[in-house]
C-alpha cells in the first residue's frame, strides 16, 4: 500500500513503530512481516506510483500478515499509523 501524502521519514516512523510485524520478506511463513518496496520494475498493467501519489517517491509498504491474533495486529497497525504523525 501507499502512504499517500507522507514522506520517507513518516514511512520509516510507521515501520519502526510496529511491534508485532518483523522487517523482512515472506514466502508463506506464519509470522507477520513488513518491508518498504518499490514495485515499479515488476508492474506491467498499471503505473507505479499510483495516480495522485508523489511521482518522486516510488516506495510503498508491503505487509505479509501471519497467524497472530487479528485484533493484536490491527492495534499494532493503528499505533504505527499514529506514530507517523509524531516528528
Amino acid at each position: 500500500f501507499v502512504l499517500a501524502g507522507r514522506d520517507e521519514a513518516a514511512r520509516a516512523r510507521m515501520i519502526d513503530a510496529l511491534e508485532l510485524f518483523g522487517i523482512g520478506y515472506s514466502w508463506g511463513g506464519y509470522e507477520s512481516l513488513v518491508i518498504p518496496v518499490d514495485p515499479a520494475g515488476i508492474r506491467s498493467v498499471s503505473a507505479w506510483p499510483p495516480m495522485g501519489c508523489d511521482p518522486g517517491d516510488r516506495w510503498g509498504v508491503r505487509l505479509s500478515v501471519g497467524l497472530e491474533d487479528a485484533g493484536d495486529l490491527i492495534a499494532d497497525l493503528d499505533q504505527a499509523f499514529a506514530a507517523m504523525g509524531a516528528a
